[in-house]
């Protein structure tokens, strides 16, 4: 637990000039690129439209925590808390004749956002070791509610019979995952732009200031714990579409939804791909996930052998994860050019 939290608090350290970055609204070619990859990839390689559906939702909850631990600095091991919430709300009221798609997001985030909004005020007075505590004794509880509750949530065996309706009332979620695919790519597109103005913002850039000097924040007028409690409300509401995504998409919810692995897989996931880079969390996802199908369908009992050794080299060679890594290269090389434009 040390190790992660020791990981997680180096990932969060962006450096400075991220901050520019964020100030600037324009898209980059790069991001650009990003985003029609997907759409790309629904033609070029169907038969693994399932696993990038599960990619691009790991990467949504990825980004959920993202915005409370690289930009505000809230260290979480009970993030799966809201995430499985989420989903249960979207699996009972499918379960229960309610079926319907985006209301059934809409009610997840409501739900996790208010029951967020109620753990903030105990998450944001404490500080580092203390919220980590806190969060993780949320996740438990929530964990082994749901379990005590089987004759709701289905405990161990998880809850199915959920009949999810079509999209739009015309597009059916289909064994091949199509309607998933687009469905998954336009709510992580539609939540993204959205978090990247709400961090672009004065509220987003004084989530940085929190994070890098908190204790200076109210001399110029920031209710430091309002804004953490803001932002941890969000966040939660989108763990919460997550995981309402998810079970939507699988029409399957089971109680590993609210388990402490998942909340740690997740900090893994963000660490691995950058913290407080936005992208990061969906980087992170990308690898995490093509490496562990790949790996466990080489060896089901080994393979997080290897994802142990990625995550080391990732925290020892390059700080701010896989993004950070490329990003000091490309400035690397940057230098080098300039060092030899000015020679010749």
């Amino acid at each position: 637990m040390k190790a992660w939290f020791t990981s997680a608090r180096a990932a969060a350290a962006t450096p400075a000039a991220d901050v520019h970055r964020l100030a600037d609204g324009r898209w980059s070619p790069l991001e650009i690129v990003f985003w029609l990859l997907p759409v790309l990839t629904f033609f070029l390689f169907p038969d693994y439209l399932v696993l990038i559906t599960q990619i691009m939702i790991v990467g949504l909850f990825a980004l959920s925590l993202d915005l409370i631990l690289g930009y505000a600095g809230i260290v979480s091991l009970g993030h799966a808390a809201f995430f499985g919430l989420g989903a249960y709300t979207a699996g009972l009221l499918a379960a229960h004749g309610w079926g319907e798609p985006l209301s059934g997001l809409l009610a997840a985030a409501a739900i996790t956002g208010a029951f967020g909004y109620l753990c903030s005020f105990l998450v944001v007075r404490g500080q580092d070791l203390t919220r980590l505590m806190v969060t993780l004794g949320i996740g438990l509880m929530l964990f082994e509610a749901a379990n005590k509750a089987a004759f709701i949530t289905g405990g161990v065996d998880g809850l199915s019979g959920m009949a999810v309706g079509n999209l739009f009332g015309v597009f059916e979620f289909d064994l091949y995952g199509k309607t998933a695919y687009v469905y998954a790519l336009a709510v992580l597109f539609i939540l993204f732009v959205a978090l990247r103005r709400l961090l672009q913002s004065p509220f987003g850039l004084s989530l940085i200031g929190i994070r890098e000097g908190g204790r200076r924040m109210p001399a110029i007028g920031v209710d430091v714990e309002r804004r953490l409690s803001a932002i941890f409300t969000v966040s939660a509401a989108v763990a919460g579409i997550a995981g309402a995504l998810l079970a939507q998409t699988t029409q399957f919810v089971g109680i590993e939804a609210l388990s402490f692995s998942r909340s740690a897989e997740l900090l893994i996931i963000l660490v691995l791909g950058g913290a407080g880079r936005l992208y990061g969390g969906l980087v992170g996802a990308a690898v995490y996930m093509v490496a562990k199908d790949y790996l466990s369908g080489l060896n089901p009992a080994y393979w997080q052998f290897w994802i142990g050794l990625l995550l080391i080299v990732i925290v020892l060679f390059a700080r701010g994860g896989i993004l950070g890594g490329v990003e000091k290269c490309l400035q690397g090389l940057a230098r080098r050019n300039d060092k030899n434009g000015k020679s010749s």
